[in-house]
């Protein structure tokens, strides 16, 4: 019983980082990847306000306030910086090819 439980645990911990909230997936090849730093600078020159950046579904996730003053979550691309998707409180202010 302990071997199954420890088994269960050990291959959630194992898929946990592959693990993606679903609103938006990247499949850019790691190697082509720019930092999360680089991230943060080049959306605080367009005048963004960035709260936390981080990694979900192969994009970059980031918290923040837009130019506009939106506080929203937005994910880039992470070898571009191109703008994928955006959302404030649920509601979907910008999604690509939409």
């Amino acid at each position: 019983m302990l071997k199954i439980a420890l088994a269960a645990a050990t291959a959630l911990a194992v898929a946990s980082p592959a693990l993606a909230t679903g609103k938006y997936t990247c499949n850019t090849p790691k190697a082509s990847w720019k930092t999360t730093e680089a991230l943060t600078q080049h959306l605080v020159k367009q005048g963004w306000q960035v709260r936390k950046a981080k990694v979900d579904g192969g994009c970059y996730e980031v918290y923040g306030t837009t130019p506009e003053g939106d506080r929203v979550e937005a994910y880039f691309d992470p070898a571009s910086f191109e703008k994928l998707y955006v959302a404030r409180r649920g509601q979907v202010l910008f999604k690509k090819g939409s």
